[in-house]
Order: structure tokens, then C-alpha cells, then sequence
């Protein structure tokens, strides 16, 4: 049996693949970030860290979109296996 290893997605590093399972947002931001893609069970990577860690990039769905810490604070997932 797995371990399922939840994190935010702002805890993720280069190269990870994490399924997201929650957005702990509303109103607008909720729906911004849900039609750039960032809906449950899609999986998302993370690209790059800026050397201070905000913004960060990550690919979804074949596009690369840099959110600041404070929105994938937000995003809660499953860590993917390598």
C-alpha cells in the first residue's frame, strides 16, 4: 500500500508532478485559475522557481503558467511518484 503524500503546490521543486486535488480559493481567483486549468484531478509540473521561490512556473496542459506563492499556497495535491 502507497503512501499518498499531499503538499501545496508551492512546496513542489523542478521536476515535480503533482495531481491536484483542492483549491482553498473563491470568487474570482477560484475561477481564473480554474479556466487556466488548474482543476481537480488534472496533473500539473513544476517548471521553475524563481531564485526567491516567487513566482513559480508550472505546465499545465501544454502551457506554462507562473502563479505567485501566494496563490499556489492555495492548491493542495498528490504528489506523483518519479
Amino acid at each position: 500500500m502507497e503512501m499518498v503524500k499531499i503538499i501545496f503546490l508551492s512546496e513542489g521543486i523542478e521536476g515535480d508532478k503533482i495531481r491536484i486535488s483542492k483549491l482553498h480559493l473563491e470568487g474570482v481567483m477560484q475561477r481564473r485559475l480554474l479556466d487556466l486549468g488548474f482543476v481537480p484531478g488534472r496533473v500539473v509540473e513544476v517548471v521553475r522557481k524563481s531564485p526567491l521561490g516567487d513566482p513559480i512556473a508550472f505546465r499545465v496542459s501544454q502551457t506554462c503558467i507562473a502563479l505567485r506563492k501566494e496563490e499556489s499556497r492555495k492548491i493542495e495535491g498528490e504528489l506523483m511518484e518519479p
